[in-house]
């Protein structure tokens, strides 16, 4: 069957009450702590505390995040031996024991400290290639996209917790406290995966057998020319969240002070992604996930923009900063249903396809992170969010005219 067809009853089927696509907000939950609640947020801050210099804990968190653009490299494992809840759960303990025994050093700056907080994140995308695997298994449209929202609704919310958590136990707490204090977080949310649906292992009559299937469902999903968009709108820079780290920064410049950006950057800037991805439910299932991403990501562009071009002050930066993390959140819950609607089926591969996917959507926030600095190096304040909105705007437009082309033309062939 061609992939567009499968797509097509996929996207009619009904929803599947046993496939319980809410449980995803606690399956990532082990990645979500490490990754966003330690690597891009704590880290720094606990290593501070410490006497690291800046310069050290930003490479030091740097390297602790590397797994995420990387982890295709080791992800596909969970498509083999064991059932993808069971490798949750596996993945989970390991990357427990290894944060657990770096909290233990007497510095989390040591050469050992920082070897096995990378190995824990290493262990944590695993989780990430298995919930992926997971999500391309529903057989309902309707289901991918409500495990898409609590996918990221999950991430989102533990990892502001795990933050929350660990600074303000910072200074209460000896590190040996504040790893048993992680590892738990990541251990308990992982034990929901007892919950999940048990789907079978694809099996195949011997090695060849299973060579020739993951080759099989490797072409259908890149070798085909709606790849070629696909792949395009994944490294796009579509409400890539770039300007999450960046916002801080022009705080002073709009007049707003430390306690308002510890606020609205935090907490409540937690609260707003979340209640972002939480809206991408409302789309309907009947709007293809790729143009909905797009949308939300010139709606995103467009507070960017009236960031750049109001008035510099306080009632503008908190406007367009509310405005821009909801649409973030939207985009990035939207954008996991773009990862599996260009997957298609999962198959034997699922995991493996799906940590291709969604490596290659970490690109975005690497090169805007680098082009908002340029932003701000050439024109000032108003360059940096100004030159994101323009690039992002300038890229959707292109690849919305695409998608919006093939969709009427797709239904003209149903």
């Amino acid at each position: 069957m061609p992939p567009t067809a499968r797509s097509e009853i996929e996207t009619q089927s009904l929803a599947t009450p046993r496939d319980r696509p809410w449980l995803l907000a606690f399956l990532i939950a082990p990645d979500a702590v490490i990754s966003l609640g330690l690597a891009s947020g704590a880290l720094t801050f606990l290593l501070r505390n410490e006497g690291v210099t800046p310069d050290r804990a930003a490479s030091i968190s740097a390297l602790i995040m590397l797994p995420h653009s990387i982890y295709f490299l080791w992800g596909p494992v969970t498509d083999f031996w064991m059932r993808r809840r069971t490798w949750i759960m596996v993945a989970a303990v390991a990357a427990a024991v290894a944060v657990l025994a770096a909290f233990h050093q007497h510095s989390l700056a040591t050469p050992w400290a920082v070897a096995l907080l990378f190995l824990g994140a290493c262990f944590g995308v695993i989780v990430a290639a298995a919930c992926g695997g997971i999500m391309g298994a529903f057989t309902s449209e309707t289901n991918k996209r409500r495990a898409s929202s609590a996918y990221q609704i999950g991430s989102l919310t533990i990892g502001a917790v795990a933050i929350f958590l660990l600074v303000s136990f910072a200074d209460r707490f000896p590190l040996g406290v504040l790893g048993c204090i992680v590892a738990a977080m990541v251990i308990l949310p992982a034990l929901s995966a007892f919950a999940a649906p048990p789907q079978s292992m694809v099996r195949e009559h011997g090695l060849e057998g299973t060579l020739a299937r993951i080759g099989r469902e490797f072409k259908s999903t890149f070798l085909r020319w709606e790849a070629i968009p696909y792949t395009l709108l994944i490294a796009a820079p579509c409400a890539s969240g770039a300007m999450i780290g960046l916002l801080p920064q022009l705080a002073r410049d709009y007049g707003v002070s430390g306690a308002q950006v510890a606020w609205i950057n935090g907490l409540g800037g937690a609260l707003l992604t979340s209640a972002g991805a939480l809206s991408a439910l409302l789309v309907p299932v009947r709007v293809r996930s790729s143009i909905a991403y797009l949308l939300v990501g010139l709606a995103n562009a467009a507070t960017l923009a009236l960031l750049s071009m109001g008035p510099q002050r306080p009632a503008i930066y908190f406007v367009s900063t509310a405005l821009f993390l909801f649409t973030v959140g939207a985009g990035y819950a939207l954008f996991t249903a773009v990862c599996l609607e260009f997957l298609g089926s999962s198959g034997k591969s699922g995991s493996s396809r799906y940590a291709i996917i969604n490596s290659l959507g970490n690109v975005p926030v690497a090169y805007m992170s680098w082009l908002d600095g340029r932003g701000y190096a050439l024109w000032g304040p108003r360059g940096m969010p100004g030159i994101d909105a323009l690039a992002s705007a300038v890229v959707i437009l292109i690849l919305l005219g695409h998608f919006v082309f093939s969709n009427r033309r797709r239904n003209r062939l149903r």
